[in-house]
């Protein structure tokens, strides 16, 4: 008979919750709470929910993930996204089990010209990679050989708010928008992301930072100009508009953002036994899901 595992999901009700509920792997029992189920940043409720539930994983999925907005309101993303962290490490701590902690490549200042390992040092540039970066620190320092930390970037699917999402807003609603080009990353699907946080899961030896995304590279002007093509493709959207690159000086935002920060996968497709599907094929796959216009 095979042994049922149990997991907690936190951030439930997010793109990546959705995607983590929606790709359950046989053998796992999942309880799955939003912010109205389980408040991340109250250390007492934490306590109490992994004391009586005992997961043998947590998966947390919960994030502050207002990048400008933490500029002005630290203290809420700090509680969500260093503070919570360590309240689950805390609880693990008392009742055993294992923590995947899901963070960012915010976390680098993006000076590099290769990309990023899981051994180079962070030195994130915003008050959101700050608060990720301290999320980080507590689940190691607590949990040790049972904590994972998996570096993600760029997270978008058929729901919530995301790139995604908000460009087919805006070529729907404008005849032209700019987007800046001189900020490389990596889109991910967020099921990409959640069928390896489940390999991570299953995978009880596995510890330390790890970084996951989809393959390939892109600027956020190379991912708006992918979106139109596949959006016409499918018929998603009934014309073209221009799409202008611009310089990241050139469209001011509160919070510094990394020039570059893609993320190396190299150890983590080995660990895990699979390699990311490119960036592009998996944008294509998601868009399939979405209504035509």
């Amino acid at each position: 008979m095979t042994e049922i595992r149990r997991a907690l999901i936190t951030g439930a009700a997010g793109q990546l919750g959705r995607e983590l509920a929606a790709t359950q792997p046989q053998g796992w029992e999942v309880m799955a709470c939003g912010r109205d189920d389980l408040d991340v940043g109250d250390t007492h409720a934490v306590g109490a929910y992994v004391e009586t539930h005992r997961p043998s994983v947590i998966i947390n999925a919960a994030g502050y993930t207002a990048v400008d907005r933490a500029e002005s309101e630290r203290a809420a993303a700090f509680r969500v996204n260093s503070l919570a962290p360590g309240y689950l490490a805390e609880s693990l701590a008392r009742v055993g089990g294992r923590l995947i902690q899901v963070s960012t490549d915010f976390v680098f200042d993006g000076t590099k010209s290769s990309p990023y390992l899981p051994t180079d040092t962070p030195r994130p540039l915003s008050a959101y990679g700050e608060s990720k970066r301290g999320g980080e620190e507590r689940v190691l320092q607590v949990l040790g050989s049972r904590a994972v930390v998996v570096r993600t970037s760029w997270v978008y699917s058929a729901h919530g708010n995301n790139f995604v999402r908000t460009m087919l807003r805006l070529i729907r609603e404008r005849n032209e928008i700019r987007v800046v080009d001189d900020q490389i990353g990596t889109p991910t699907w967020a099921r990409n992301l959640a069928h390896a946080l489940w390999r991570v899961a299953e995978r009880s030896a596995l510890s330390g930072v790890h970084h996951w995304t989809d393959a390939g590279v892109a600027s956020w002007y190379d991912f708006a100009v992918a979106i139109q093509e596949e959006a016409l493709a499918r018929q998603l959207i009934a014309r073209a508009i221009p799409i202008v690159p611009i310089r990241t000086e050139d469209y001011p935002v509160p919070a510094a953002r990394p020039a570059y920060s893609v993320l190396d996968k190299q150890e983590t497709w080995t660990a895990l036994g699979v390699v990311s599907p490119h960036w592009r094929d998996a944008l294509r796959a998601m868009m399939a899901e979405l209504p035509r216009e």
